[in-house]
C-alpha cells in the first residue's frame, strides 16, 4: 500500500512512520512521497534521511485551508503517487471537498485527543485545563466534519496531578508515535493485495 505523507511542522509522526518502515513495523504500507504547505518545514528534511521523495507544494492563496490553486497542486502531485493512504500527520490546514472527493476513503488524521472530545487546535491544553482524568490520541479517517470522521484506532494517557502541558505533550506524543505506525500497518494488511507495491 503506497502511502503520502502530507505536514506542516517538524515531522515527528511522519520520522515514527518512516522508523517503522526500516524496521520492518509498517505492515505491508510503504511511505512513496512527502510533502508539505511549507518550504521550511522540517518533515522535508526526513526525505533525505530515509530516501524518500519530499518537497514543498505551494498552497496558495490561502493560509489556513486547502482550497482553489493550491489544492488542485496537492490533488495532482498526490494523485501522480498513486497512494493507497494519504496520511495527515500534522498538516495544518482544513481540508475541502474537492481533495475530500479525490482521496474517499484513503485519508486518515492523526489528533492529540480522545475524539470527539477536545477537538481543534490545542487539544492537549484542552485537556489539561478542562481537569479531565485521561486524554490521549486518535487516528480517524477524514471527512467534511472536522476531526470528525470515523474513528480507527485510539491510544489512552493518563492526566496525573502534577503533569504540566509540556510533561503532557510529551507523554502523548509518545502515545501518537506508537499509535499511528500502527494502524498504517493494520490498514496495509485489509488492503486489496493489488496496492501492496
Amino acid at each position: 500500500m503506497r502511502v503520502v505523507i502530507l505536514g506542516s511542522g517538524r515531522g515527528s509522526n511522519a520520522e515514527a512512520i518512516l522508523r517503522a518502515q526500516v524496521e520492518g513495523r509498517l505492515g505491508r504500507a510503504r511511505v512513496t512521497l512527502i510533502l508539505s504547505d511549507r518550504p521550511d518545514a522540517g518533515i522535508l528534511a526526513l526525505g533525505g534521511r530515509f530516501g524518500v521523495p519530499a518537497r514543498f507544494v505551494d498552497p496558495a492563496p490561502f493560509k489556513t485551508k486547502l482550497e482553489g490553486e493550491g489544492e488542485a497542486r496537492f490533488i495532482e502531485a498526490i494523485r501522480a503517487a498513486r497512494p493507497g493512504l494519504v496520511v495527515l500527520a500534522g498538516f495544518m490546514r482544513v481540508i475541502k471537498p474537492a481533495f475530500l472527493a479525490e482521496f474517499s476513503g484513503r485519508i486518515i488524521n492523526l489528533h492529540p485527543s480522545l475524539l470527539p472530545d477536545f477537538p481543534g487546535l490545542d487539544a492537549i491544553a484542552q485537556a489539561l485545563r478542562s481537569g479531565a482524568r485521561s486524554t490521549g490520541c486518535t487516528v480517524h479517517y477524514v471527512t467534511a466534519e472536522v476531526d470528525g470522521g470515523p474513528v480507527i484506532g485510539r491510544s489512552e494517557v493518563r492526566i496525573e496531578p502534577a503533569d504540566t502541558l509540556e510533561s503532557l505533550t510529551e507523554k502523548v506524543h509518545a502515545a501518537e508515535h506508537a499509535l499511528l505506525p500502527s494502524v498504517i500497518a493494520s490498514l496495509s494488511l485489509r488492503a486489496p493485495t493489488a496496492q501492496a507495491t
